[in-house]
């Protein structure tokens, strides 16, 4: 991005890209504990009027990509009527690179499910006919200069229809579509990605337990050395969960499937690290039993034998949607209550049935919320879902209405952690002054603030200095824009 059209982009996009820190309890508009808001790419940037379709344009499922060669991250977004692609390597400054048209023939989808295995995206879609799974290769957001773009895939495997979602065991190379209609009865269906990426081939699936609604597939190395080595599924199957070895392709295992009790619709999971629990999510006993959010805790100790260890209930009735695990954090994407983090350092002794500030080890210790009118018990708004796995800590929230969210735990970013261009800013949020340093040779000759609004409200026209001290006292606490040299913008936070 040119960074002398920043500052005109930013007015014009009315601040939808603005890093907001959580104060007592705000985030801007947006109810927050612990997590700053860093940007915010709204549902019409993500879905120009050139992606076609007739329903209202939202937001679906979301997952990352870090660029093994620049270091560069990248949110991927799915909509109802194609995925997206933003750079997020400056999570202040997100750049939409453009989206991927969704398959030639097909309507526009409230699912649209993606993953990535060796820099390429897998896509699919839900009930929308012929789809099949859209295959893109990522490393082509390197060259992008004129963003955004109308992407072509790169590749397409037509042996399915529409399917609800895809998982991807990147130990092995596998890929797991689920809810095919019309393959495998809805079971999983085997892709065999390793061999071409571009062009998977069928490796059989599996049936036997009919529709299965979401998943995760892992190379097993917990617990139960019985299963050692072994490619596992764990399925969730809409009334029970699966636990499957699908090691030989050709001859999956079935080695249990197992309920729980008020089963409303057994929607999705992670496992542990240690792989010793697999953590669950009920997208409908909320709404079908009067639960506020309910997270299950599952002892899988001997897979052959799992057993509910614990449940978890929210401080609200959201619907639970996405969960994923990160070392000790459990991060949970529940529709109208956005974002929720909890610290599940204490899983060994949770309680039967925990609330969520029972201070037991397994707590909420943040959130952020996408959707601020409410936390209605309600599938209609709010976040989709949640990826936690970026190495530099961003996080990315798909929302349903809101488009993609950059959020980040209080603190953890300065904005001195950014340089403009030659130019190093620090510190970053700051409260009397900030200073400003040169590299390579350059002059600090000319330094403008400006509020979000776009008025001036600060000007240094003749500092000819290598290093010079911006004196902020006279600023108001809130979020402002430095020009260097009438060329390069950079975001300042005054405390």
């Amino acid at each position: 991005m040119n960074r002398k059209l920043l500052l005109p982009l930013l007015m014009a996009a009315s601040i939808a890209i603005a890093q907001t820190p959580c104060d007592s309890g705000m985030a801007g508009s947006y109810p927050c504990n612990d997590y700053d808001l860093m940007s915010n790419v709204p549902i019409s940037v993500l879905i120009t009027n050139t992606a076609g379709g007739t329903n209202t344009p939202e937001g679906s499922d979301s997952w990352g990509w870090t660029d093994p060669m620049t270091g560069k991250e990248y949110a991927i977004i799915g909509t109802t009527h194609n995925t997206g692609f933003v750079d997020i390597s400056d999570p202040v400054n997100p750049i939409f690179l453009g989206y991927l048209q969704r398959t030639l023939g097909t309507g526009t989808s409230f699912w649209r499910d993606v993953k990535v295995y060796n820099n390429h995206a897998y896509i699919v879609a839900d009930n929308v006919g012929a789809h099949g799974v859209q295959i893109f290769d990522l490393t082509r957001l390197r060259n992008v200069t004129t963003p955004p773009l109308v992407f072509t895939e790169d590749g397409r495997y037509t042996g399915v229809n529409s399917c609800h979602n895809i998982v991807i065991n990147e130990d092995t190379g596998f890929a797991y579509l689920v809810g095919c209609g019309g393959f495998f009865s809805g079971g999983p269906v085997f892709l065999d990605l390793k061999t071409d990426p571009k062009n998977p081939t069928a490796a059989g699936g599996y049936s036997a337990e009919g529709y299965t609604h979401d998943a995760q597939v892992v190379t097993y190395n917990g617990p139960d050395t019985d299963h050692t080595g072994k490619e596992i599924l764990i399925g969730s199957n809409a009334n029970d969960v699966l636990i499957l070895d699908v090691t030989d392709k050709s001859n999956p295992i079935k080695i249990t499937s197992f309920s729980y009790p008020n089963v409303g619709y057994t929607h999705q999971g992670w496992f542990t690290e240690d792989q010793k629990y697999f953590i669950l999510g009920d997208e409908e006993d909320e709404s079908n039993f009067g639960f506020n959010t309910r997270t299950l805790i599952f002892d899988f100790t001997d897979l052959d034998n799992p057993s509910l260890h614990s449940t978890y209930l929210g401080p609200n009735s959201a619907i639970d949607h996405n969960l994923y695990v990160k070392g000790n954090l459990l991060y949970e994407s529940n529709y109208s209550s956005g974002l929720r983090v909890i610290d599940i350092s204490g899983i060994e002794t949770i309680g039967a049935n925990t609330s969520h500030n029972d201070g037991d080890g397994f707590d909420e210790v943040g959130y952020f919320d996408t959707h601020a009118a409410s936390n209605a018990t309600t599938f209609n708004f709010g976040s989709w879902n949640v990826y936690p796995f970026f190495a530099s800590g961003n996080i990315i929230i798909s929302d349903i209405k809101g488009g993609l969210f950059v959020v980040r735990q209080s603190g953890t970013l300065g904005l001195d952690d950014q340089s403009i261009g030659a130019f190093k800013m620090f510190p970053n949020p700051a409260k009397e002054k900030t200073t400003l340093r040169a590299r390579n040779g350059e002059r600090i000759e000319r330094v403008e603030i400006f509020s979000v609004l776009g008025k001036r409200v600060a000007l240094h026209p003749d500092v000819n200095q290598q290093e010079f001290d911006i004196p902020l006292g006279g600023l108001s606490k809130g979020i402002y824009m430095v020009r260097v040299n009438a060329q390069l913008t950079q975001k300042l936070i005054v405390k």
